[in-house]
């Protein structure tokens, strides 16, 4: 039992609104607490130090485990602690819900324990009235019958999902210190009235509330949300471009605020509040009621998942929305596949019998149907409502609900979105990988995944059995720190990481470095060449500060590095990777994939690791970012044998400081220096990550415009130009070819001339003539961009026509070079003053030549010997 309770996504249902059904991953959490287990409970809970210890701290894992013994010794009720906590708060909500809902419809007229079983019990303990005598006392209280619960009344319940693997993080002390603060007001009755748990931060400000509406009324969003049964990518998207108007809310956040604004706006829709104008209880009424009208307008085939049919809902047919059916169980929709998951394998269902949980029965009733704002199918979300300035609510009207009996089995409902999303469920290790990378593919390509031939503390390496040569490298949701001494789970990190890497990889094989990636694979994965690695990691700094410190004392952190500061670890965990000196490389005469790493290559992977932090550099020099210094790792491709730079680059890998500044860093150095890991130091961890993620997207793309624009003097030299404009295009900047003679149509020309100066774009103009040259002096006497003389050499007579090009009039600057590669290259280097993009290829270039010259003179030793 202990283990279903461990399930992340389970729902810890108490009681349930009539016409609501509440799913559970296992059967034990799922099924419903008995009266006598809840008199259990309260009885324990009453006891003096008990209610002292949960008011006392937040950390009350233990607390719990002793209340779940205590029920157990004495009242012989068997509930692990989880599900008591849970009970516990969904009792405390419950009581909230139940003292509002009497204020907001009179106070005095009625007796709020209608509205909660319980109530007074549970007020006593919170309020401490008539508890002298603790336990003792709490017993005769119930046995004395004093609830006065209304029959036919239902309870209001919260699930309660904390979002992460933390088994002591509580929102107790937080929601006390909100409700005490929060007196009911009579005056205020007749608004509607929801009590919601946040755990997103600060409240929503009407600036970012009108930005996540603009985008949600944006119609591909609008229709991505529909068609989409897991959102987080969409939510995904939805907070990028929030971030990009400025607003910093991650997808979680806009999710929830997202259900938070069809909650009310359904709440007032079905006549919660036909006294009031709905305008006047919802801000953003209109705006959302446009939204919502176009959806219901323009999507015959939505599902209509509520408990209560609403009368404007239209009734879909078997075809668009298929249900099995079954006599005895509740309803599990089979929700519109995507294309992607269409296509899938059907090599993996046969897996269904052999894993697929006995105890979750599959089927659905006639008549039932799900509420999508109380239940996100799949997933164990809060459900949570607007947080306007003064948000409670209104509890559900019994009339409109369906009523369920407590003693039929409880089944989970299920958005069915694969046979793979259902038969994993109980899987051993091996198989909820596999199912997890068959699932997350996003390309459209199938894999055929091997056997694991690798495993690191963040990454594992699988072989792809139909594409010999190649691996898959899937991250892992783990972050570590100091060779795994603290070792977390952080949700989300996978696929963070791997969007950093293929970023990073995109950018450095756009420039010319050579890697081992391939192509991103999949939300967490990537396709790599198989290689073996080399088992040092390589250290670059442009600043000193972290370990360097330590081992260098006397230096201050800040010093900067020109050139840059190289240093070598061995990757040995259980010496906690010691530093080794290029001497250490030489003499461990390392092998891999029959390569002998000598002076040779330890000389090209420490050229390479400079050029590589120098491109990133420059690249996040774009973002006002400083990279203070990184680590990378080199391997050796078992099919070329050539050695490249492998393994992964993401926020692990670095230290980034915000427009220099060290303590706005973004990397994962923000959790080393924890003192304590708490869930509200996790989230900001991940949003650091998440930044980053985001930002390295931007690498890929230029912030600034060029053109070349090459004037011939006639058609006979366009061969000639043609080179020009493919070693132009190699470094990724756009080349006009135009002609134009200064002698025979100097009008022309300078027409051409301001026809390029007036659109603003930045343009080196390259001259191509013959015999007397008179484009390039006429076209740099005239213009303030650089012009660059690129003359057609001939046999006969070219030593004379050169000096047409050489011999300038004073105040004329242009530049000749003969070559037209060179030509564009220098035209690269102006260019790439500004345009990292432009700089990085020519930087790569540098390297590759150098390495060229260094492995050719390699193999001419070996020859000579």
């Amino acid at each position: 039992m202990d283990q279903m309770g461990e399930q992340r996504r389970g729902f810890y249902p108490s009681s349930a609104p009539e016409g609501v059904h509440l799913g559970s991953v296992g059967i034990d959490e799922g099924r419903h607490w008995t009266d006598e287990e809840v008199r259990a409970l309260l009885c324990v809970w009453a006891d003096r130090r008990v209610r002292e210890s949960l008011k006392s701290t937040l950390h009350n894992k233990y607390i719990f485990q002793e209340i779940s013994s205590q029920m157990k010794r004495t009242f012989g009720v068997v509930r692990n602690w989880k599900q008591c906590r849970t009970k516990y708060k969904n009792l405390k909500y419950d009581y909230k819900m139940a003292k509002s809902t009497h204020a907001a419809r009179g106070g005095a007229t009625s007796n709020p324990g209608k509205y909660m079983k319980f109530y007074h019990e549970v007020e006593a303990i919170l309020l401490d009235h008539d508890l002298e005598e603790g336990s003792l006392g709490m017993q005769r209280k119930l046995g004395h019958g004093e609830n006065t619960t209304a029959p036919g009344e239902s309870e209001v319940v919260i699930e309660i999902d904390n979002g992460d693997t933390s088994d002591h993080y509580d929102l107790d002390a937080d929601m006390d210190s909100k409700w005490r603060e929060t007196a009911v007001d009579p005056s205020t009755a007749d608004q509607l009235q929801v009590v919601t748990v946040s755990d997103t931060g600060r409240n929503w400000s009407e600036q970012e509330v009108r930005a996540l509406i603009q985008v949600w009324s944006d119609e591909r969003v609008r229709r991505q949300l529909e068609s989409s049964t897991r959102k987080r990518d969409v939510f995904t998207q939805i907070s990028n471009r929030l971030m990009q108007q400025g607003i910093e809310r991650d997808w979680k956040q806009c999710h929830t605020k997202y259900k938070n604004l069809k909650y009310l706006y359904r709440s007032l829709q079905k006549g919660k509040t036909d006294d009031a104008d709905p305008k006047r209880l919802m801000r953003y009424y209109g705006e959302v009621d446009a939204i919502m009208n176009r959806k219901a307008r323009g999507s015959q085939a939505d599902f209509r998942r509520t408990a209560m049919p609403r009368e404007d809902a239209h009734p879909t047919s078997e075809a668009e929305e298929p249900i099995c059916r079954s006599e005895s169980v509740s309803p599990t929709r089979l929700a519109p596949m995507p294309r992607e998951e269409q296509g899938m394998r059907t090599r993996s269902t046969h897996h269904m019998d052999q894993w697929h949980p006995q105890s979750i029965s599959l089927g659905c009733c006639d008549s039932s149907l799900t509420h999508a704002d109380y239940l996100s199918t799949g997933r164990g979300r809060k459900r949570k409502a607007d947080d306007e300035d003064t948000l409670l609510t209104a509890v559900k009207k019994n009339e409109d609900s369906v009523t369920i009996k407590e003693e039929q089995p409880h089944v989970p409902i299920l958005e069915v979105l694969s046979v793979c999303s259902m038969a994993y469920q109980d899987a051993p290790p091996e198989a909820q990988l596999y199912s997890s990378l068959k699932i997350n593919m996003t390309s459209t390509q199938e894999l055929s995944i091997g056997q694991k031939l690798n495993e690191g503390k963040t990454k594992q390496i699988f072989e792809i059995v139909d594409q010999p040569g190649l691996v898959l490298v899937q991250s892992k949701d783990q972050i570590t720190a100091g060779n795994a001494v603290r070792k977390d789970q952080m949700e989300g990190k996978a696929a963070i990481a791997n969007k950093t890497t293929s970023c990073v990889f995109e950018l450095l094989q756009e420039a010319g470095i050579k890697t081992a990636f391939v192509r991103k694979h999949s939300d967490t994965a990537f396709v790599a060449a198989h290689c073996e690695m080399i088992p040092i990691e390589w250290v670059c700094r442009r600043v000193a500060t972290g370990s360097f410190l330590k081992r260098n004392p006397g230096v201050k952190e800040g010093y900067r590095f020109s050139p840059l500061k190289m240093e070598m670890f061995f990757k040995d965990d259980a010496n906690n990777d010691p530093q080794w000196s290029e001497e250490q490389v030489l003499e461990a005469k390392f092998s891999p994939a029959g390569l002998a790493i000598g002076r040779c290559e330890v000389d090209i992977m420490n050229r390479s690791t400079v050029a590589i932090f120098e491109i990133l550099e420059k690249a996040w020099a774009t973002q006002n970012c400083t990279l203070v210094d990184m680590k990378i790792e080199f391997g050796v491709n078992v099919k070329t044998h050539e050695i490249v730079l492998a393994d992964v680059i993401d926020n692990d890998s670095w230290r980034l400081w915000p427009a220099g500044d060290r303590s706005q860093q973004k990397d994962k150095q923000v959790y080393r220096d924890l003192k304590e890991v708490t869930p509200e130091a996790m989230q900001m961890v991940k949003r650091n990550f998440e930044w980053v993620s985001e930002r390295v997207k931007l690498l890929l793309e230029s912030q600034a415009t060029s053109r070349v624009v090459v004037l011939m003097g006639s058609t006979s030299d366009m061969a000639h130009c043609e080179k020009i404009k493919k070693a132009c295009n190699s470094y990724g900047i756009p080349c006009v070819l135009r002609v134009t003679s200064a002698h025979k149509g100097p009008d022309e020309t300078l027409r051409i001339k301001a026809e390029y100066e007036g659109d603003g774009v930045p343009t080196v103009f390259v001259a191509v003539a013959g015999r007397s040259n008179g484009l390039g002096p006429v076209m740099s006497g005239n213009t303030a961009y650089p012009v660059i003389n690129c003359p057609p050499i001939t046999p006969d007579w070219g030593s004379q026509d050169v000096w047409s090009s050489l011999r300038m009039p004073s105040g004329l600057g242009c530049s000749t070079i003969l070559s037209p590669d060179a030509a564009a290259q220098f035209a690269a280097q102006i260019f790439g003053l500004t345009n990292h993009l432009v700089w990085s290829k020519l930087r790569a270039s540098m390297l590759n030549t150098w390495v060229a010259l260094k492995v050719a003179d390699k193999k001419l030793q070996a020859c000579s010997l």
